[in-house]
């Protein structure tokens, strides 16, 4: 059995977040020990592997001066948004412990943050064909992921207490017409990020059975 050490980082600009995941993915390959970094973002649009940089809306200059950095990187998935008040997780397992297999793992994430905002009384949902998670066809949570040699890194963005204008910024995932929500806009209050991290950290565990 695996062991599992959360890593809470707070804040992190995109590019260093990336370093960070690297060096987690080689001491996961390397070692008995998987990782859960748990984090925010500066404002940053990011662009996946099947992304279309046609799907951001503005030029650098205009995203730029509104505080908002882009991004191209290797996850996969199109393009999204990552903004302080969004929780970011970045799971660093190794498949070959649990079960190597894409799907399974990106449903696997699915799940989790189902099962955790049905904690918080919020009726989430997959959408057939669709990755990500969902409350009543508005988008509450995305998920690109990348696995190396059965490691995953790259994972999954909630959003919590998040600013959603930004969201106007892109065609999110390239869907077109897509709505999206928050905890916070469901619930009219502000979520305890620390509760929910922990909230989180508990399911992931459950659901891998990693040891506590």
């Amino acid at each position: 059995m695996r062991e599992l050490k959360v890593v809470n980082l707070n804040l992190v600009e995109y590019g260093k977040s990336l370093k960070l995941q690297k060096i987690y993915e080689e001491k996961t390959l390397n070692g008995k020990t998987d990782f859960l970094l748990l984090l925010e973002h500066h404002p940053v649009i990011t662009i996946g592997k099947s992304g279309n940089s046609l799907n951001i809306l503005f030029n650098k200059e205009v995203l730029k001066k509104r505080g908002v950095s882009v991004y191209q990187t290797d996850r996969g998935g199109d393009v999204t948004y990552h903004g302080p008040g969004q929780l970011i997780g970045y799971p660093i397992l190794n498949l070959r412990y649990y079960k190597k297999d894409v799907k399974w793992y990106v449903k696997s994430l699915e799940e989790i943050l189902i099962k955790t905002l049905n904690e918080y009384s919020i009726n989430a949902e997959m959408i057939p064909k669709l990755i990500g998670v969902w409350v009543e066809e508005k988008k509450i949570a995305s998920i690109g992921i990348r696995i190396r040699k059965w490691v995953t890194y790259h994972g999954f963005a909630l959003n919590v207490n998040n600013d959603l204008t930004p969201f106007s910024y892109i065609i999110p995932c390239g869907i077109k017409d897509i709505n999206i929500t928050s905890m916070k806009e469901l619930l009219n209050k502000k979520v305890n990020m620390k509760k929910l991290k922990e909230i989180i950290v508990r399911n992931l565990k459950i659901h891998f059975s990693i040891k506590t």
